[in-house]
């Protein structure tokens, strides 16, 4: 994968700051072969017309972050539209589907646009519904007047399943593309923000198009079926949905936790049955959560949904399974992943002596040393050693010219820059006080 300096600067800041990149993944990606070849063909599937569910378990440092990432750049490369969805209890609750499809608008992306690509999606899909009407041969683009009701017929065409269940989403477009048409900005924003599932869009603009109220729990999966058709036919086959930290659900009311794990077995349901062409549902999850009766135990059919095979070696494992398995690092793992990282900041920086003062028996020295802080929990290590790697190793040896991290450097983990988990993996029974 060619990879230019400035989406190479762009890895090793993330990795400075102790997050997952954005993009450019494949020039990371450690043991991943696994999976191309089942990934590649559910998007096929899904290009084709079909939809997908996949549950992604991992324990924390497992890579499941990266590995739903890795598959949104993989997607978009095949001009599939992506959104990262982060549930939580308070922001983003499973149960409340009105609020899972407004977040998924907000980070809705494509490899043209950055989120929200709302506006740009609409409209792509009126250009294409003008081509299309154009490509008749029975309008002159000359005759604005037919044009536009040819336009507006084959909007209620493609619009008509949505229309039975949903009439405002077709009101809606049918609204946006009047007001975009006639220069009414305001407005045409507004019908963007209600097509979004945005509570509280002005009377007046609503008043406009036709539509009451909010999107409601119904109405959102119905706006999800209208965002699918616009994606087909402005040339994006698919939508990859990633369902972030599903494991949450354990931590919140025994009410509203069944509420969410009903929620998805629903939605999971409505995948299988076909109703939404073009669907690449994701979610990722602890082994606790699928496994612990604070989780997807909980409710037997959500359960039997779910239910996979894992044997004790993971090399075994069938990645076109309902949920797969990401196995964690290994030392080797990490270190080769190091490595990698050292030649993107090389190329990066054009700094030929980042790769040879940090070669491979330093990176290994490094990844040991913060495994060993770490209580040799390996898979809690990758964020913090890249962290290490990038902003105390390789910043130094490229801004100092006689700086040698055998030398000048001792590895420290500052309490402040860990997360929870990392914290108690340092935590020993050493630092612990005792009474006398």
């Amino acid at each position: 994968m060619d990879v230019s300096t400035r989406r190479r600067r762009d890895i090793v800041d993330a990795l400075r700051r102790g997050a997952v990149p954005m993009n450019g993944l494949d020039v990371l990606a450690v043991g991943l072969d696994r999976f191309t070849r089942a990934v590649d063909e559910d998007l096929d599937r899904v290009t084709n017309g079909g939809s997908i569910f996949k549950a992604v378990r991992g324990e924390y440092g497992a890579g499941k972050t990266f590995f739903t990432r890795w598959l949104a750049e993989r997607a978009k490369r095949r001009a599939f539209a992506t959104a990262e969805v982060q549930i939580s209890e308070t922001e983003t609750p499973l149960h409340r589907m009105e609020t899972v499809y407004r977040r998924l608008v907000e980070q809705l992306s494509t490899e043209q646009f950055a989120p929200s690509a709302l506006r740009p999606i609409l409209d792509g899909w009126i250009f294409a519904l003008e081509e299309d009407a154009l490509a008749d041969g029975e309008v002159a683009e000359e005759d604005a007047d037919a044009l536009d009701a040819a336009v507006g017929k084959l909007l209620e065409q493609r619009l008509a399943e949505i229309s039975r269940s949903t009439p405002g989403f077709a009101a809606a477009v049918r609204g946006y593309r009047a007001a975009s048409a006639h220069g009414d900005n305001a407005t045409a924003d507004g019908l963007a923000a209600w097509l979004g599932g945005q509570p509280h869009v002005a009377t007046a603009v609503r008043r406009f198009a036709g539509v009451k109220g909010d999107l409601d729990h119904f109405g959102a999966l119905s706006s999800l079926q209208g965002l699918l058709t616009m994606l087909r036919d402005s040339g994006h086959p698919g939508l990859l949905v990633v369902l972030d930290e599903v494991e949450t659900l354990q931590r919140v009311r025994s009410d509203a936790r069944d509420k969410a794990l009903n929620a998805l077995r629903q939605l999971i349901d409505e995948v299988y049955s076909g109703r939404f062409p073009g669907l690449y549902l994701v979610i990722t999850g602890t082994p606790a959560f699928y496994d612990g009766q604070q989780g997807v135990q909980r409710l037997a059919p959500l359960a039997q949904r779910l239910a996979t095979d894992f044997g004790t070696d993971s090399r075994w494992d069938n990645p076109r399974a309902t949920q797969i398995r990401l196995p964690g690092f290994t030392v080797d793992a990490l270190v080769e992943l190091g490595i990698k990282v050292t030649s993107l900041y090389s190329e990066a920086y054009d700094c030929p002596r980042a790769a040879n003062v940090v070669d491979s028996a330093y990176v290994t020295e490094l990844a040991r040393a913060v495994t060993g802080r770490l209580g040799g929990q390996v898979g809690v290590a990758p964020r913090i050693f890249l962290k290490k790697l990038v902003a105390d190793v390789l910043d130094r040896v490229e801004l100092h010219a006689d700086w040698n991290p055998r030398e000048h450097y001792q590895i420290t983990l500052r309490t402040d820059e860990l997360t929870d988990v990392e914290r108690n993996a340092v935590t020993s029974a050493d630092d612990i006080d005792l009474p006398t």
